[in-house]
C-alpha cells in the first residue's frame, strides 16, 4: 500500500506537466501565504489601534519573528530539498531521515530560542532598534512570540518538507487554521478582554501551537511520505551537516533581513516612532505582494528538486522558465495596484500625516523595486531545490548584505528619511542583475544534458 502511495506520487511528479503541475502546487500554497500575510496585516493593523508606539514595537518584533524564521527555514528547506531529491530517486526510507531530523532539529533550536530569549528580553529588543516609548510594549509582545517560538519552528519545517515532497494543500490547512484562528482572536483579546498589545502576543502563541498540532498530525496519520518519528532521526555530524548546509541560504537570506530591518529601525529612530511605525507598515503591506510571488516559488521547488533528483533536466528547465516569467507578470500586476493605492493603504493602519508620508513613499519605492524581485527568488530557490550550496548561498547575500545593509547605513546620511525608503528597493536591484547570469548559466547547461 505504501509502495503504491509512493509510486503514484512519483508519477504525479515527473510525469504531469511542468506548468500544470507548478499551479497545482502553487495554489495551495500561495493561499496558505495570502492568509499568513493578512494575519500580519491584521495584526499590525489591531496593535496600531493602540498607538504608534504600540505600532512601531510591531516592526521591532518582526526582527525577532524572522531570528526565529531564519533557522527554522534553513531546517526545513535544508530537509525538505534533501527529502525531495531522496523521493525523486525513489527512497523514502533516507527522506524520512532528513524530515524525522530538520523536524527535532527545529524543536531544539526553538526550545533554546524560548528560554534564552525570555532570559535576555530587555537587552534582545533594545539591540533591535526599540526606542524608550516602544520598550514596554515591544517587550510585551515580544514574551508571547518567544514562548510561541518551539511551535513556530517546528510548523516551519514540517511546512516545508510537505511542499518540498509535493503534499502543499496538506501544509496549507495547518498554516490557515492557525492564521484565521489568529485573526479572530485578535480583536477579542485587544478590545473586548482590554489586554491590549499582551492580547495580540497571546493570539500569536495560542494559534501557533494549534497550527503546529494540526501538522504534526497530517504525518502522524500517514497522510505523508516522510516520516517524523525520532527513531528516524539521525545526529551524526555529517547528516546534520547536509540538511544545515543546503539550508544555508535560507538562513542568510531570512536572517539577513531580520538584520537589515534592525539596522533600518535604529537608523530611522532619530526621525522618531512615526518612521518606524511607517517603515513597518509599508513592509509588512509589500509582504502581500511577495507572498503571492514566494508561492508561485515555492510551487516549482518540489518541482525542481523532484525532476532534478530524477535527472530530468528539460522539466525542470521548462520549470523555470515558466515560473521566472509567471511570478515577473504576476508581481508587475499587483505592484501597479499598490502604488496607485499607496497613501490609503498606509492611512487604513495610522492617519497621523509623517506616517502617511513617509510610508506612501517607502511603499511606492518598493513597488517598483519589486518588479526584480522574482530574479532575485529564482536564483535562491533554484540552486537551493538542487542542492548547489555555493551559488544559493552568495545569491542569499546578496540582496540584504552586500547592498541594503550598506546602504540603509550610508544614504541616510546624505538625504536622510528618503536613504531609509530607497535602500531596500536599491538592493533589490542590484541583486538581481547578479541573478541573471547565474540563472541564464545553469539554463544552459540543463539545456546540454537534456540533448546529451
Amino acid at each position: 500500500m505504501e509502495n503504491k502511495k509512493s509510486l503514484k506520487q512519483f508519477d504525479k511528479m515527473t510525469k504531469t506537466p511542468v506548468r500544470k503541475l507548478i499551479n497545482t502546487l502553487a495554489v495551495p500554497t500561495i493561499i496558505s501565504m495570502m492568509i499568513t500575510i493578512i494575519y500580519n496585516l491584521a495584526d499590525t493593523y489591531f496593535v496600531s489601534k493602540i498607538s504608534v508606539a504600540s505600532s512601531g514595537a510591531t516592526g521591532i518584533i518582526f526582527s525577532l519573528m524572522g531570528i526565529i524564521q531564519a533557522f527554522s527555514f534553513m531546517f526545513g528547506h535544508g530537509s525538505g530539498s534533501c527529502a525531495s531529491r531522496k523521493l525523486g530517486a525513489k527512497d523514502t526510507d533516507t527522506a524520512s531521515k532528513y524530515s524525522s531530523t530538520g523536524f527535532f532539529l527545529g524543536l531544539i533550536f526553538g526550545i533554546l530560542m524560548m528560554v534564552f530569549g525570555l532570559i535576555f528580553l530587555t537587552p534582545l529588543v533594545t539591540a533591535m532598534g526599540s526606542t524608550a516609548t516602544i520598550l514596554p510594549y515591544a517587550k510585551t509582545y515580544g514574551m508571547y512570540i518567544l514562548i510561541a517560538a518551539p511551535a513556530m519552528s517546528t510548523s516551519f519545517v514540517m511546512n516545508n518538507v510537505l511542499r518540498f515532497e509535493g503534499k502543499a494543500s496538506l501544509a496549507m490547512i495547518g498554516l490557515t487554521t492557525g492564521a484565521v484562528l489568529n485573526i479572530a482572536l485578535d480583536p477579542l483579546l485587544i478590545f473586548v478582554f482590554d489586554l491590549g498589545i499582551a492580547g495580540a502576543g497571546i493570539a500569536t502563541a495560542v494559534s501557533q501551537y494549534i497550527g503546529m498540532v494540526i501538522l504534526l498530525s497530517m504525518y502522524l496519520r500517514g497522510k505523508t511520505q516522510c516520516k517524523i518519528k525520532i527513531r528516524y532521526a539521525v545526529f551524526k555530524p555529517q547528516f546534520v551537516w547536509e540538511i544545515v548546509s543546503t539550508g544555508l541560504p535560507s538562513l542568510a537570506r531570512q536572517g539577513l533581513n531580520s538584520v537589515a530591518t534592525m539596522i533600518m529601525n535604529i537608523q530611522a529612530t532619530p526621525f522618531g516612532d512615526e518612521c518606524i511605525a511607517a517603515m513597518s507598515i509599508s513592509a509588512k503591506c509589500m509582504m502581500f505582494i511577495f507572498s503571492v510571488c514566494l508561492g508561485i516559488g515555492q510551487g516549482f521547488q518540489p518541482v525542481c528538486g523532484f525532476n532534478y533528483g530524477a535527472k530530468l533536466c528539460e522539466r525542470v528547465r521548462t520549470a523555470i522558465k515558466y515560473t521566472w516569467k509567471m511570478c515577473t507578470i504576476v508581481t508587475a500586476l499587483l505592484s501597479a495596484i499598490v502604488f496607485a493605492l499607496a497613501p490609503i493603504i498606509v492611512a487604513a493602519f495610522r492617519s497621523d500625516a509623517q506616517v502617511v508620508e513617509i510610508g506612501t513613499a517607502a511603499l511606492r519605492f518598493m513597488c517598483v523595486a519589486m518588479l526584480f524581485s522574482p530574479t532575485v527568488m529564482m536564483g535562491n530557490m533554484t540552486f537551493q531545490s538542487i542542492g548547489r550550496t555555493g551559488p544559493a548561498f552568495f545569491l542569499a547575500c546578496s540582496q540584504n548584505g552586500l547592498f541594503f545593509i550598506p546602504l540603509v547605513l550610508i544614504l541616510p546620511n546624505f538625504i536622510g528619511v528618503t536613504g531609509i525608503e530607497v535602500a531596500q528597493p536599491a538592493g533589490y536591484v542590484i541583486s538581481a542583475g547578479i541573478a541573471v547570469p547565474y540563472l541564464l548559466k545553469f539554463l544552459k547547461e540543463l539545456k546540454t544534458k537534456a540533448t546529451d
